[in-house]
Parts: structure tokens; C-alpha cells; sequence
């Protein structure tokens, strides 16, 4: 089982790259179309198509020939929304073969026609890139030798006003508990949440341009009163935003305030990710705030952010007040 996991995370993982990597736009191009034939992708694996596409579907739960026209979809629509290209030349470049076939395709898929979406780019949910292979999820922990020798980097900072568009949950424990309960709400799915927040132009963290779970996505702690918080799962989006919410999402303000930041940087996730976790936690349990001007703040209204981008770092921002 898991190998197969780890074959079709290959699969996704080649798909995206050959979609980021197009050549510039030229209605003659059919390398698109060419590098996501069934028949290189189960080349790749070395099964038949047959096996390669039942397989598929049973891990992801989608057809590859659905997985992968959703996918050029969620980089194209990100190009109708942010750029002026025309319509033709985005259908062509990802392998659509006109403009009535691409504009069909966009509106079974998002509800709305490139050409209305231009216009008024609401909230959709987009295809992210699926995760079928994580080696924390199947309980097998990091592999390798190789350890990260770099400190944890402790530092204040003013974080300026801002909004946070979420989902919350009171019961969850932990990034994989919060998804399989929420996987119980009608709307509220990994698949549903990650993919709206992906649509949203002006994250904070991360970049309009990237399609994916971890484009500009960060877990909170929303602490609340009486001692209770929330686990929550958003971005944040600058103070004066004012595009539409979507229906199963909560929105509130933050207000400019300091918090205090656990960093680490740079770190391989198959060979490191459990140790820079103990690291960060290591850190925040034996901070001695008595050397310090500030204290925790876990007032109702605070937030605690934890940032996970392995390329670039994992930190965890709490809230603090002055004494």
C-alpha cells in the first residue's frame, strides 16, 4: 500500500511540474497534451494504463483523466483572474482546443465563465494538489540520518492589523485529527476548505500564483473565553479586504498587536520534520519570559499562527503583552 501511495505522489508531484513548466504561449504547442498522456504517466510507473488508472482512483479517489484536467484548470483560472491574456491563448496553452471548449470545461468545473469570472473573481473551489503519500500519516516517521544543525530563532514582533478568513473547530488535536473531524462537516472537507482559500487573491503568506495546500495557509489557535480555544485552518488577508466569504467560512479582524516568534529554517520533510517539531516545542517550553519585558497573552481575541512550509521554514507566532 504505501508503495503505491509513493508512486502516485510521483505521478501528481510530475504532473504539476510539467504544467508549471509550459512554454510561452503558442497555439501550436501540444506538449501539455504530449507529457500527461496516460500512456508516459504509466510508462513512468511501469504498470499497464489500465492498472495505473484503477490504482489511481482508488488511492486519490478521482480519475486521473479528471485529476489532471482539473489541475490545468486551477492554474488557468488563476491566469484569467490575474492577468489579461485572452481567453484563446490560455485554452491553448492548456490543452484546450478553443475557446468555447475551454469555457465549457471553466464552467462545469467552477459555476461561472471565464469571461464573468474576469469580471468578479468570487471564491471556487479549485483542484489543489492532492497529497497521497505522507510518511507522518502512515505512522513510518522521518527516514535518513541527516539532521537540521540550525538553532531555533526567538524574536518579537508587531504584527499589523489584518483578517483571518477560517473554519474552527473546538475538539480537534493536531493538523491530522482537525481534518478527519471536519471531513464530517457538509462543506468543510480538506479538499473544499484548501481549495476556496486557493482562489483568493491577496493572501498575507504564500503566493496568489501557487496552487496548493500550503500557498499562504496557516493552522491557529483562536483562544476565546473562559479559557477555551479553537484549532482553526485560513489565511490571513489584509485589513481593508472586502471580497466575498464564503458561506462555510468565518471571517474576523486582528488588530495590530505583538506577538513572539519560534523559527526554523530550511529543513527536508522525510528527514526532519518530527525532529524540527521537538525543536519549535523545545524552544516555547523553556523560554524564560522572566528576562524579558513581555508575557504569553492568551486573552479571548488572540491568535497563535503556525507556519509549516518545509523549503522555507516552520514557525510558531504566539501572542504576548507587555507586563
Amino acid at each position: 500500500m504505501y508503495e503505491w501511495h509513493r508512486l502516485i505522489q510521483i505521478v501528481v508531484d510530475e504532473i504539476d511540474e510539467r504544467i508549471k513548466s509550459l512554454p510561452s504561449l503558442k497555439s501550436e504547442d501540444s506538449l501539455l497534451d504530449e507529457a500527461l498522456t496516460l500512456q508516459s504517466l504509466s510508462k513512468k510507473l511501469g504498470y499497464s494504463e489500465f492498472h495505473t488508472t484503477r490504482r489511481f482512483k482508488e488511492i486519490s479517489g478521482i480519475l486521473l483523466g479528471d485529476y489532471i484536467r482539473l489541475r490545468k484548470l486551477a492554474f488557468a483560472i488563476i491566469e484569467v483572474r490575474d492577468t489579461k491574456c485572452r481567453f484563446l491563448d490560455i485554452a491553448l496553452k492548456y490543452g484546450f482546443g478553443s475557446h468555447e471548449a475551454f469555457t465549457r470545461a471553466f464552467k462545469t468545473a467552477y459555476g461561472i465563465t471565464p469571461k464573468n469570472y474576469r469580471k468578479n473573481p468570487l471564491p471556487v473551489v479549485l483542484r489543489t494538489k492532492i497529497s497521497v503519500f505522507d510518511r507522518y500519516f502512515f505512522g513510518l516517521g522521518e527516514i535518513g540520518m541527516i539532521k537540521s544543525t540550525d538553532d531555533v530563532k526567538v524574536y518579537f514582533i508587531t504584527m499589523p492589523s489584518h483578517k483571518f478568513l477560517h473554519i474552527k473547530n473546538y475538539e480537534s488535536s493536531g493538523y491530522w485529527d482537525f481534518w478527519e473531524k471536519q471531513e464530517k462537516i457538509p462543506g468543510q472537507d480538506c479538499n473544499t476548505i484548501c481549495g476556496l482559500l486557493d482562489s483568493i487573491k491577496g493572501k498575507l503568506d504564500g503566493k496568489d500564483d501557487v496552487t496548493g495546500k500550503y500557498s499562504g495557509q496557516i493552522m491557529a489557535y483562536i483562544f476565546e473565553s473562559n479559557g477555551k480555544k479553537a484549532e482553526s485552518y485560513g489565511v490571513r488577508l489584509p485589513a481593508n479586504y472586502n471580497g466575498t466569504i464564503p458561506e462555510n467560512m468565518l471571517l474576523i479582524d486582528v488588530p495590530e498587536m505583538e506577538y513572539i516568534v519560534f523559527e526554523h529554517g530550511p529543513f527536508n520533510y522525510e528527514e526532519e520534520s518530527e525532529t524540527v517539531g521537538l525543536k519549535l516545542q523545545e524552544a516555547i517550553d523553556t523560554f524564560d519570559f522572566s528576562k524579558t519585558e513581555y508575557k504569553p497573552d492568551t486573552s479571548k481575541g488572540r491568535i497563535s499562527y503556525f507556519y509549516f512550509v518545509p523549503e522555507s521554514f516552520e514557525k510558531r507566532i504566539q501572542p504576548v503583552i507587555k507586563k
